[in-house]
């Protein structure tokens, strides 16, 4: 009998693990809050993941319950698990994914690279972490955020008065002055074993992943013994099972700083669909079923991974294939079947071969045919 794996979120991360699911004969079932979502081919159940009752009944049809993204409250978690239905990563793993704070104090106490940080309570903490650090700071907030959001570069404890009025703690981290941003993946399943993708560089536009590089140019050697040493601590000391992403600062004095974790697929991973010969979400599904590990080398020498992002009048991705098709033959186009609005991440774009340059070139190009 086939395993059935359970997918909370029906956004383009679920919807980018049903071709591995069909191929590996796994049964994908995803629970969304709404019809019409990215992963609609794969919904089973239309419900509301905070609702303990609605999830243990979707878990209780699946042999693991996984996600596709972390903002699953613990206590639904913890219920789903008391229940019997395994679930990776498990809570006490994706607490630190959930949580900032408890995650800077975790890696903290493992002694692992990051920038100075605080906890921030009151507009006198940060003042005094503000003095310590140049009068810059960038803020968080502690839950919630992402691509951007629940981020902010603040000068002054005014221009955080919003936030802390709002009476959550947040977290301070000093500016980090970085060359550039990397991130490593690693698969970690329930018996410990583990396989990495090499490390790749990200390329930023206002908070979110605009380009990814893999491999990250000129990261062979200590770059990327650094990078696996951290995401494989990680990995093992926080007991995560399936994919974990570990974003990076390479600063300007040589180091590698932790920026974020995110225990699930992720956009850094995406390049390795079509440039890896283990996908990072056949991988996952593999790791959270705790089957053998599949390969993680490249399949050319470079790939390079752009989003395509809605705007003004970019209309469906579907209205403009065929001239893209056309006109880049070698590019592999993924939609995630979602209206388009400005900003949002739509689809993405990869493209691969031996000469850097050419498939930075037909990369972008090939995402040119999807903007506003």
């Amino acid at each position: 009998m086939s395993p059935t794996v359970g997918v909370i979120g029906g956004g383009q991360l679920a919807r980018m693990m049903i071709p591995p699911a069909v191929a590996l004969g796994i049964e994908l079932r995803v629970l969304a809050e709404s019809a019409g979502e990215s992963a609609s081919l794969a919904v089973t159940t239309i419900g509301d993941f905070r609702d303990a009752a609605q999830v243990l009944e979707f878990a209780a049809g699946v042999d693991v319950l996984t996600f596709d993204h972390e903002h699953v409250p613990q206590e639904v978690i913890a219920a789903v698990v008391a229940a019997g239905t395994p679930v990776y990563p498990g809570p006490t793993a994706l607490l630190y994914a959930q949580d900032k704070l408890l995650m800077r104090e975790r890696l903290a106490a493992l002694e692992l690279p990051m920038p100075d940080w605080a906890r921030i309570e009151s507009a006198a903490d940060l003042k005094a972490f503000l003095k310590s650090h140049g009068n810059r700071a960038v803020l968080k907030t502690a839950r919630g955020g992402y691509d951007g959001k629940g981020v902010r570069v603040v000068r002054t404890a005014d221009e955080a008065s919003d936030w802390l009025s709002a009476g959550e703690p947040l977290l301070a981290e000093e500016l980090v002055e970085f060359r550039r941003e990397l991130a490593q993946l690693v698969a970690r399943r329930p018996s410990g074993k583990t396989e990495l993708w090499p490390v790749v560089e990200s390329i930023q536009r206002d908070g979110v992943c605009a380009e990814v590089i893999a491999p990250a140019p000129g990261s062979a050697g200590r770059i990327a013994d650094l990078a696996a040493d951290i995401a494989l601590a990680i990995a093992r000391e926080l007991d995560v099972v399936g994919v974990l992403a570990v974003e990076l600062f390479e600063t300007t004095d040589d180091r590698l700083v932790i920026n974020e974790l995110a225990m699930r697929p992720h956009n850094t991973g995406h390049w390795t669909i079509d440039g890896s010969t283990t996908s990072q979400f056949e991988q996952h599904l593999r790791a959270v079923l705790d089957l053998p590990l599949g390969a993680t080398g490249c399949r050319e020498p470079w790939s390079v991974m752009v989003n395509v992002l809605g705007g003004p009048g970019s209309g469906a991705l579907t209205d403009r294939y065929s001239l893209a098709l056309e006109n880049q033959p070698t590019v592999k186009f993924h939609s995630y079947g979602k209206q388009s609005r400005p900003g949002r991440k739509v689809g993405h774009v990869t493209a691969l071969g031996d000469d850097l340059d050419d498939v930075v070139y037909r990369a972008r190009a090939a995402s040119e045919f999807f903007g506003a």
